[in-house]
């Protein structure tokens, strides 16, 4: 068992990529690389907000931690045990080591109207996941497990027997937590698991994974792009950028003193609630869009879209290392001035 010193998940080096095949004759014409070389530790009981644009390689960074992708090279380590070299076994003790440790890691999806299965009860897709492993809960406690757990959530444990249709955006999530926490887990992987609410459903959910992190113990891999709420539920942040982490630190190291351009553009974005009350700021809008995980600039990946980019951003790729400030950071000049020059990115 992990301490709260000691990391309950490390990833190490992590590739994921994805084949591209011609329509024609099915060759592989090329490779889609979703995440490249990327490293982070998650210690027990903690939350990491990984966050970055659509098309950054969150989700599929989720997908091949939970194990739904292979990756290409690297390491997953739960708990000290690397989790790709177990999989892929179909039999024998590393297989059955692999299902128990897989039912520590449940996943909380970004659709609240997609990840529930209209044909079964709250109850049916509750206790499924007792049915898939066997001996987690009695079959005589299932009743009562559902119930709790429905309670948990802040859900009426009277409406089980109902079905997802009959409930709204807010409820269905809080049934997607009710199932992820089946199992009794210990990472929970949030992807996007608030986008699609109301902000009003989305404080009552935040607040509530808050809890059951307090109540259960739980340490989560939180995924948004939406930085107001990653810093509400964060203690380390990391910031994802064309399949690479571009700046990793604690919440008030990102939010108080960010380094990287990317995440100083990123943050400029978030909406003040006081405006008249807050210090002016710029707001750095940038130019173009993120270029294609197909083939991503050479050196730097963020330099297309740079007001810092130099020379040797074209030639040689910056590493995740203190460069200024407290905290790790892939930039090589962020002595630079943080506000871009009017000619390349304009305020609003």
């Amino acid at each position: 068992m992990s301490s709260p010193a000691e990391p309950l998940l490390s990833v190490r080096d992590l590739h994921t990529s994805f084949p591209i095949h011609s329509a024609l004759l099915r060759r592989k014409v090329g490779e889609v690389h979703a995440v490249s070389g990327v490293s982070f530790d998650l210690p027990a009981g903690r939350t990491l907000g990984l966050v970055g644009e659509s098309g950054s390689g969150k989700t599929t960074l989720a997908r091949t931690v939970i194990g739904l992708e292979r990756p290409r090279s690297g390491q997953v380590l739960f708990d000290g045990r690397d989790l790709v070299t177990l999989s892929g076994r179909r039999r024998g003790a590393k297989a059955a080591e692999l299902r128990r440790i897989r039912r520590q890691i449940q996943m909380i999806f970004q659709d609240p109207y997609a990840s529930l299965n209209p044909r079964l009860t709250v109850r049916q897709i509750i206790s499924e996941a007792w049915m898939i492993n066997p001996g987690v809960v009695p079959r005589h406690r299932w009743t009562a497990e559902v119930n709790d757990l429905l309670a948990r959530v802040g859900l009426n444990p009277d409406h089980a027997d109902r079905y997802p249709h009959q409930f709204s955006g807010g409820q269905r999530q809080r049934i997607g937590i009710a199932r992820a926490l089946a199992l009794r887990p210990r990472l929970v992987i949030c992807d996007e698991a608030v986008s699609a609410l109301d902000v009003s459903v989305q404080a009552q959910v935040l607040n509530l994974l808050v809890d059951l992190q307090a109540d259960l113990g739980l340490s989560y891999l939180f995924i948004a792009h939406d930085l107001s709420v990653v810093r509400h539920i964060s203690n380390q942040v990391a910031v994802m950028y064309l399949g690479k982490l571009v700046e990793t630190g604690t919440t008030d190291q990102i939010f108080t003193a960010p380094v990287h351009p990317y995440t100083q553009a990123l943050l400029s974005a978030v909406p003040v609630t006081r405006p008249w009350a807050a210090p002016p700021r710029q707001q750095i809008i940038l130019t173009g869009d993120i270029p294609s995980p197909v083939s991503p600039p050479s050196g730097c990946r963020f330099r297309t879209r740079c007001w810092k980019a130099q020379p040797r951003c074209a030639s040689e790729e910056p590493v995740l290392a203190h460069r200024l400030g407290d905290h790790p950071s892939a930039c090589h000049f962020p002595e630079l001035p943080a506000q871009p020059q009017p000619a390349a990115v304009g305020a609003r």
